[in-house]
């Protein structure tokens, strides 16, 4: 069933491009347009304006809120590179709160130390990993203070969030959200992508006119923009797959369970050697709430275990992934901000010793078992 169902797929991805080749446009056009109203009744937000990539998405977001040189904005120190280095292109200032350990998203508490600064303008939660943030926290804070909030949920399309005002899904909730289709997502296009959604009828114009050079009519230029456009080619192959992506997740859901039990169930030491994430939890009492889809399924190897393990798993035959050895206040580029080492110490902790299991929907228990059994071999050799 498997085998035919990627089959029909692959052939509906082939057809799709096909008509848009056929077509002889381009750029932009009705494949783009009819994806971004999709991915807004998805995600529950007025509008969607799709964009070249998940950085650009970052990108015209800040444009967007017109941020300026010396402009602090927050995020968290651990995250892939774009989510600073979007903030500090355009001369402003990416300042740090360090995150939760279990969830790896920012602490509202390490929040709280910037309220009362009038040079901060948005704060930008990373929903890492496919959960979110504690966002109804962090929008306490952020409506507090008067900080736009820019939602990096370039990992968590789909996943839901029970806040206080209902089931919410990442990138809803603050003034945009900004997602990736990077083709090892979820959710991913043959190449790059992305997408920026919003509630706001006027910020939604701005980003049109900003992703296409500020132009609008033609050769008229409003703004200061950028080629920030979304190629039809991959609206036209992501609206085929997207039918197809809460299925997905849920199959993310039971890999992630099974590991779960799994651990549980082997000879690990109880403390001290490898950290499981907790168990998938249903919160709020909602069943079937997709509070986290598993873009990544990351372990802990406390201590100096996280490398020899990861190359005792590569000689194996199984792919891991460190996300992301290096926080941004450590990286050369950043060094000018006069972060030191231990400034941070959740997030230098979990960058020595997080390490991403496979976790994809077509994973079977035989391969979940041999992983299993490969970790509990090597911690039985050390």
């Amino acid at each position: 069933m498997e085998e035919l169902e990627c089959k029909s797929l692959r052939r509906a991805i082939l057809d799709a491009i096909t008509e848009v080749v056929d077509s002889g446009r381009y750029i932009l056009g009705p494949e783009v347009e009819a994806f971004e109203r999709c991915v807004a009744e998805y995600v529950g937000s007025g509008f969607a304006v799709g964009v070249s990539s998940g950085t650009d998405a970052l990108l015209v977001s800040f444009m967007a809120l017109d941020l300026q040189p010396g402009d602090r904005v927050i995020t968290t120190p651990f995250s892939f590179f774009a989510t600073a280095g979007a903030i500090a292109r355009l001369g402003a200032v990416p300042v740090f709160a360090d995150i939760d350990p279990l969830s790896f998203n920012m602490s509202p508490a390490a929040l709280e130390e910037f309220a009362g600064d009038p040079k901060v303008k948005a704060v930008v939660p990373v929903h890492l990993y496919g959960q979110c943030a504690d966002m109804d926290a962090i929008l306490e804070l952020a409506n507090q203070q008067r900080w736009a909030v820019v939602e990096d949920a370039a990992q968590a399309l789909g996943a839901e969030y029970p806040s206080v005002n209902g089931i919410r899904k990442a990138g809803s909730m603050g003034t945009f959200g900004a997602f990736s289709f990077f083709p090892s997502k979820n959710l991913g296009g043959m190449g790059d992508a992305g997408m920026v959604v919003t509630d706001d009828e006027r910020l939604n114009r701005r980003l049109r006119l900003l992703r296409n050079h500020g132009a609008e009519p033609k050769y008229y230029h409003e703004f200061i923009g950028g080629n920030f456009r979304l190629d039809p080619i991959q609206a036209a192959v992501l609206s085929v797959k997207l039918p197809h992506l809460d299925r997905w997740h849920r199959a993310r859901r039971t890999n992630a369970e099974r590991y779960h039990t799994l651990f549980s169930d082997s000879k690990l030491p109880a403390e001290g050697r490898l950290v499981p994430p907790p168990p998938v939890s249903v919160r709020a009492g909602e069943e079937g709430l997709l509070d986290h889809i598993y873009n990544q399924y990351v372990v802990r190897a406390p201590g100096d275990f996280r490398d020899p393990l990861r190359s005792f798993l590569s000689e194996a035959g199984i792919g891991t992934e460190v996300y992301y050895p290096v926080p941004f206040h450590l990286q050369k580029c950043f060094r000018h901000l006069g972060y030191e080492a231990g400034r941070f110490p959740e997030t230098e902790k979990a960058a020595r010793e997080v390490l991403a299991l496979p976790i994809y929907p077509e994973l079977t228990m035989e391969m979940q078992e041999y992983v299993v059994d490969c970790i509990v071999s090597f911690f039985g050799k050390t």
